[in-house]
């Protein structure tokens, strides 16, 4: 597991860290050519990491700049080269591989605002090329890859700061988007995960305010494209993270909750009951945090902040019950 930039301390970083879930050590690696926070990390078909955007602080902390550049990380030698930089400046946005080896960038904030647009880039060439725009401006917002290959984007806020409820779909063959149905609620920074019979269960995230923070779920249905309302989580939670596990359920992990209390609690979602449940609590809340499936079926939880808003160096593992 690669993990590169991010902020401690009021500074953005470039260092860059490898696990070993053979050994269970972290292991320094290159430094990316920019810091930066608030970026994505895309797995290309080729085995390197594409790093994308974000945002750095500049002028003596007075002021936020989004990034445009991009990098590739190499495995095998360890480094970091830089590749072409997107046609716009973004944070907030997602980043997507497409079966056919590309990587669709949607979205985010850019110093005028949230961005409707979209970019693809090619990794025979490392350069982005502009496609067509989404119907609504968004940031903060879900992207699935279906069992298709096409590309479900969902929520986000808007130019206003609002968030919205509308869905679409975009298509990789023809580069051109088509309106689906919208969710239940309306709702950012919510997760998504891709179940194993091609449904996507969004969960939590914000409403219009810190008070209206949704523990309801949906599922969205590609072959009706429709959302149905499934079980709400035990807990209302926002900025927390959403794992499949080898069986086919969802782990869901940490996050806080409408008064702003981080959690230290996790739970369960079973697709075949559409119910949830509690399962061991983290040893201490934290949200902002990264999860991510190892091999042997275990979900490592890293970094993020403690509830004094402090960032966090601690990882722990989450042991499944049904786990090889």
């Amino acid at each position: 597991m690669l993990v590169a930039g991010g902020a401690s301390g009021g500074a953005e970083l470039a260092s860059a860290e490898v696990y070993d879930p053979g050994t269970g050590t972290w292991t320094a690696t290159g430094s990316m050519h920019t810091v930066r926070d608030g970026h994505t990390a895309t797995l290309l078909l080729d085995g390197r990491v594409l790093v994308v955007g974000g945002l750095k602080v500049v002028s003596g902390g007075k002021r936020i700049a989004m990034l445009a550049s991009a990098e590739l990380y190499d495995p095998a030698t360890g480094k970091w080269t830089v590749t072409g930089s997107l046609h716009t400046a973004r944070d907030g946005q997602t980043a997507s591989l497409l079966p056919d080896g590309t990587v669709i960038v949607v979205g985010g904030t850019a110093p005028g605002g949230a961005l409707a647009s979209a970019e693809r880039y090619d990794p025979g060439t490392g350069l982005w090329t502009v496609v067509a725009p989404m119907s609504a401006i968004r940031s903060l917002h879900s992207a699935t890859v279906l069992p298709d290959g096409t590309l479900l984007v969902a929520g986000g806020f808007s130019e206003d700061g609002t968030p919205v409820a509308s869905a679409e779909l975009f298509h990789p063959d023809t580069g051109t988007w088509t309106r689906t149905a919208s969710m239940h609620e309306s709702r950012y920074s919510q997760t998504a995960t891709l179940l194993p019979d091609g449904t996507v269960l969004v969960t939590g995230g914000f409403l219009s305010g810190p008070d209206l923070v949704p523990s309801a779920s949906e599922l969205y249905g590609p072959a009706t494209g429709t959302w149905t309302d499934t079980a709400p989580m035990t807990a209302v939670r926002m900025n927390h993270t959403a794992t499949l596990l080898l069986d086919g359920t969802v782990l869901v992990v940490g996050g806080d909750d409408s008064e702003g209390d981080l959690l230290a609690s996790a739970e369960l979602y079973d697709p075949g009951t559409g119910a949830w449940t509690a399962t061991a609590s983290l040893s201490a809340p934290r949200d902002y945090h990264l999860a991510s499936l190892l091999p042997a079926g275990t979900v490592l939880v890293l970094g993020g902040v403690n509830d004094t808003g402090d960032p966090l160096a601690s990882v722990v593992l989450y042991e499944p019950r049904t786990a090889p």
